[in-house]
């Protein structure tokens, strides 16, 4: 039985990063550090999937994020190609971006979301050699991206952006493994909240006496990042809920959490690019978000809009799960199987894992945004 804390978790996960993009309130950002708790459920996601089919795993985690990276590039490319982008070899990573795929100057901020895409690829490979050497190291292994992270931070070391994003995130999908096998529920309380409480202070303390270009901008902070934002997924997940009921006693809201999370990648690619044309067509009639009217009127446009990206481009997350198509995704059923204590999703949905004593893994989740 699907565990509705954790598509409440999505929910607020993907409107925190569209609100954030939209408004730019650095503040959302310690408020909730979305993309470390979407990593984290991710890492749960693929730690069920290799308990399940093994390395098979990795190539069906591949299959539910590339088609609707393949649609956004099968639009923008060619609108980039006639807008001067030049035609090279690296075109070939809006297929498979190990790296970051070319882009002329405007789909370059358009387009920006798809560093998460590139990073998640990323730890989907390891996944398959990080498991294992974290059921046996579990303390060392986790510790060791933010020891990367010291490193990169401190040493002057000029790294490619996925070895920076190793060290910044990478111990969140550990965390996520963690979830996954049970080892935070057997923490005690105490010992959890100490552990939690004290890494946020760290972190609070590095954000506030080393403050960004944005201010306290965690993501421009990134040795706060990760200590703030461990600490965060620790509370979240380590004292999770067995199930949210309460969710689904209203039909709306509960309709709402199932179409944003089997919609989430969707609203995650496209909400940027139409973020983006909205400033443009709305900045000639002196409507800009320093204003409540003139944010308030964006906010309802780009909440439009993405409506309508999620009717016509939503059902590439239906055919790349294997679910029948649909413009909008069923309403859920109320529940009538006996509670189970581990549950398992994809970045479009949710799915239960077998039942099993003493241990939960979230749904993965799909977020844009730094």
């Amino acid at each position: 039985m699907r565990n509705r804390y954790l598509d409440l978790l999505r929910f607020l996960a993907i409107i925190r990063v569209v609100v954030y993009h939209a408004t730019g309130w650095a503040s959302l950002s310690l408020v909730f550090p979305a993309m470390s708790v979407m990593f984290a459920l991710a890492g749960s996601l693929m730690a069920a999937s290799l308990d399940r089919s093994g390395p098979a795993a990795v190539l069906r985690r591949l299959r539910r994020l590339l088609p609707s990276l393949w649609l956004l590039a099968a639009i923008f490319v060619p609108a980039m190609l006639l807008t001067g982008l030049t035609v090279n070899w690296r075109l070939l990573y809006w297929l498979l971006p190990l790296t970051d795929a070319p882009t002329n100057s405007w789909g370059a901020l358009a387009l920006s979301p798809i560093w998460y895409l590139r990073d998640y690829l990323w730890f989907v490979l390891l996944s398959p050699l990080a498991l294992p050497l974290f059921r046996r190291f579990p303390v060392p292994t986790l510790v060791a991206p933010y020891l990367l992270l010291l490193v990169v931070e401190f040493g002057g070391l000029g790294v490619h952006p996925v070895v920076r994003d190793i060290g910044l995130y990478f111990g969140a999908w550990l965390l996520g493994f963690a979830h996954h096998d049970g080892m935070l529920r057997r923490m005690s309380r105490r010992a959890l909240v100490g552990i939690a409480a004290a890494l946020g202070a760290a972190g609070a303390g590095w954000i506030f006496t080393h403050p960004g270009p944005r201010g306290y901008d965690i993501n421009d902070i990134p040795l706060g990042n990760a200590l703030w934002s461990i600490g965060f997924v620790l509370i979240l997940l380590g004292l999770a809920p067995g199930r949210a009921a309460w969710i689904d006693r209203s039909a709306a809201f509960a309709r709402a959490v199932t179409v944003l999370n089997q919609r989430a990648l969707t609203i995650y690619l496209w909400h940027m690019p139409i973020l983006l044309g909205i400033f443009a067509l709305t900045a000639p009639f002196g409507v800009n978000r320093t204003t409540w009217p003139g944010l308030a009127l964006q906010l309802t446009l780009l909440a439009l809009l993405v409506a309508l990206a999620v009717v016509l481009f939503g059902w590439v997350e239906d055919l790349a799960a294997r679910r029948r198509l649909a413009v909008l995704p069923a309403p859920r059923r109320p529940a009538t199987a006996p509670v189970v204590t581990r549950e398992i999703g994809t970045p479009s949905g949710l799915r239960p894992g077998p039942a099993v004593p003493a241990a939960t893994a979230p749904a993965d989740a799909v977020a844009a945004g730094r």
